[in-house]
């Protein structure tokens, strides 16, 4: 461990005062925080997603903190942890100080000692050589791959290495007079979980999934309740961007703010955003709102194996970011779920995305 170690590692609940002054401490303190590593998102996630906060707290014998975000569901050990919970954004740790790999070796120690079934932790792409360089035989690595938009130089730069193609749909969006607005209004919230509605539908369609379906799975995941509770506990942070054509919503996104903005959500009317190309108008305001607030990187969430996703990202200017999901676990319970979700996946026919 090149003679490091972790001088005093400990659960502290979030209801503890002093736990939670450390923890936005070293949030406030650390300049790559993204929103969903903050004490206040926490809050959405246990007020609206029914889980338990149980942050993990250390301290290093060079003085150095650090904090990684927990969350469980169950009960007593049969308790399972996620950084952060699916459909939650991103996890991992903030730290006051620099993270070596064997800092996060001991990390990764430790958290196999909670009396939980297993743990779960989806980093940020960005610190991808780190936990792969510091992660244990005992947990599985899963492959993932985002894309981000590197913020460096200010948006005129950003906009330069927009591709041609981003450039012509944002004129064919400002020509065909597409209005944006933006906020973290319940009217806002309105028209974007509407549209999210619609895309529950139509990724029906495409996938091949009962409708009724898709919709309670839509719903059970991104209900309108979680984003009023997310806009309530997160404020100018959380970040509605509505496109507008002849009156009606065409598309709508939903941006993070901090110093790594997220692009965490998306919803449209096909056929208008289609014909309107709203939602390159759309990530262009989003992407210079990042720039103009300070922040570095504006990711874009989850790529998965789509072409046709990739490629709307790298249209402006995204690269793709290989990194890698974290899981441990006592029994094998992610391998029985896989197995059970392809059988039904065969049954029903499912596609996934191009």
């Amino acid at each position: 461990m090149d003679g490091e170690s972790v001088a005093n590692v400990g659960l502290s609940r979030l209801d503890n005062p002093a736990a939670e002054t450390v923890w936005r401490e070293i949030y406030h303190r650390n300049d790559e925080a993204m929103a969903s590593l903050s004490p206040e998102w926490a809050e959405a996630v246990v007020a609206a997603g029914n889980f338990r906060s149980s942050p993990q707290f250390y301290e290093f014998s060079d003085g150095g903190r650090a904090v990684l975000p927990l969350f469980t569901r169950g009960i007593g050990s049969l308790r399972y942890a996620w950084s952060p919970p699916p459909a939650w954004g991103f996890g991992g740790i903030l730290s006051d100080g620099v993270v070596t790999p064997a800092k996060l070796e001991s990390i990764f120690a430790h958290l196999e000692t909670l009396p939980c079934l297993g743990v779960r932790i989806r980093p940020n792409p960005l610190a991808a050589e780190l936990w792969a360089a510091a992660a244990r035989p005992a947990w599985t690595s899963i492959p993932r791959l985002a894309h981000v938009v590197d913020l460096s130089g200010g948006f005129d730069a950003v906009r330069g290495r927009f591709h041609r193609n981003a450039h012509t749909n944002i004129r064919r969006a400002r020509r065909l007079g597409v209005e944006v607005d933006v906020g973290n209004s319940e009217g806002l919230i309105d028209e974007f979980h509407g549209m999210l509605q619609l895309s529950f539908a139509r990724w029906a369609r495409k996938q091949h999934e009962p409708a009724a379906l898709a919709q309670f799975r839509g719903m059970r995941r991104d209900s309108r309740s979680k984003f009023t509770t997310i806009a309530a506990r997160m404020g100018d942070r959380f970040r509605l961007y509505v496109a507008r054509a002849r009156g009606r919503p065409a598309a709508a996104i939903l941006i993070l703010m901090d110093r790594q903005a997220h692009y965490t959500r998306g919803a449209i009317d096909e056929p208008l955003a289609g014909e309107t190309k709203a939602t390159d108008l759309l990530q262009a305001t989003a992407i210079e709102d990042a720039c103009r607030l300070g922040s570095t990187h504006y990711h874009m969430g989850e790529t998965g194996n789509s072409t046709s996703i990739a490629q709307f990202k790298c249209r402006f200017g995204a690269i793709a970011v290989p990194y890698a999901e974290y899981r441990f676990e006592r029994f094998p319970l992610a391998r029985l779920d896989g197995i059970a979700r392809g059988a039904v996946k065969r049954i029903l026919g499912f596609r996934d995305a191009p």
